[in-house]
Formats: C-alpha cells, structure tokens, sequence
C-alpha cells in the first residue's frame, strides 16, 4: 500500500496548474476538492484491470467478484498454473484468461517483477508493463498513478480526459489521444494532478453540480 498525495499536495499542485495554465485555471477555480483515486495494486490490482476492461460496471464487478472467489491465492504462481478452462469458468473471456496468464508469467520470468515496479522510473515502469501481451499505454498509465501515486502520468486515451480537455480550451472537437499527450506537456510535473482535476471536473458537470462550460 502507499500513502496518496495530501490533500494539502494536491491543492498546492492544482494551484501551480493554473498558474501555468490560464485555460486550465477557469477550470479549477469551479471543480471541487478531490481526493487520490487509490486502486489496488500489485499482481491482483492488474489482473483486475484487464478482467474489468471493456464491459459495464455491473458485469465487471459480477466477474470480479467470481475471480476472487475461484482465486482464493490470487498470486502469479497460482494462476500461471490454471489451465485456461479454469479461468475460462470464472466469466473470463478466452482473450482476458490469456492476458491473465501473460501477466502471471511476466512476473514469474522477471520481465515485469510488480515488488520491484516502484523502483523504476515512470517511462521504465509503463514500457515494463506494456511489454505485457494485453496491458496497453492507458491501462499501464491509469495503473501506476492509482497504485503508486505517481504525480506525472497522463493517460491521453481517456475520453472523460479528452472531453473534458475540450471544454477546457472551449473546441468543437475532443482532442485525439496524440493531441491530448501533447496538450498535457504544459502540466508537467504534475500531469496526474491534472488529470485527477479533469476527472472531477467532468464528474461535478455531469453531476450538474458545476455549470457545463
């Protein structure tokens, strides 16, 4: 487990943003306190990522839940050595069981050992990661920011990202994930603190607790 940026961290980090950023400052001076979103981390924080990927909140947590029940020892070592059908019979579909299994073996051979992930730097522990068949740039990105409190991460991929990016710098369009990487280079370095304020901010206006920009 980590301790997650103070809410005094954070409030001095969204205060350099807006100074950095005047674009950005209009939105934070509306969006509400917010605190770190924590994930659980690890082997098991990762498998259930990629378990999660892809369908709706009330099958992910159905299927999770049927993981954590047919994975007692959720460790690499036990699920490296489940035969797919297993997997399979947890609501696992045949290319999730298999990412499953390629996570697991990627820590047992060393490529990506999850003890060691935090020693690395933030471009070494996504590339390790990624090299994962199945764990792609956002889930690698959205990962370490949630399980390690990494402050410079930015996963472009997200839509509520990018929609909120558009509001943000008052365009007709969201802008593309290249754009949105790109964009994200005035936050440094505190491009996760950026995003978290992106993420509440879409969140309140959705909510209709802040006006729509």
């Amino acid at each position: 487990m980590f301790d997650p940026p103070s809410a005094e961290a954070i409030l001095a980090a969204r205060k350099h943003l807006a100074a950095a950023d005047p674009a950005l400052a209009a939105a934070e001076a509306v969006t509400p306190a917010f605190a770190w979103r924590v994930g659980l981390g690890g082997f098991p924080g990762l498998l259930k990522m990629i378990v999660q990927q892809q369908v709706s909140l009330a099958s992910a947590a159905a299927i999770w839940a049927r993981v954590e029940a047919g994975l007692p020892d959720m460790t690499p070592e036990a699920v490296a050595g489940l035969e797919e059908a297993h997997l399979l019979s947890l609501g696992l579909s045949r290319p999730k069981a298999r990412y499953a299994r390629a996570i697991a073996e990627a820590h047992l051979n060393g490529a990506c050992d999850f003890n060691a992930l935090r020693s690395l730097s933030d471009a070494e522990a996504v590339a390790a990661l990624t090299a994962i068949t199945g764990v792609g740039r956002w889930t690698a990105e959205v990962f370490l920011m949630f399980t390690q409190g990494r402050l410079d991460l930015f996963p472009g991929g997200d839509v509520a990202l990018q929609e909120a990016m558009r509001w943000v710098d008052r365009a007709d369009v969201r802008p593309t994930e290249k754009q949105a990487y790109g964009r994200a280079e005035l936050w440094r370095p505190y491009r996760s603190v950026a995003a978290h304020l992106l993420w509440a901010c879409y969140g309140a206006v959705k909510r209709r607790e802040i006006a729509p920009f």
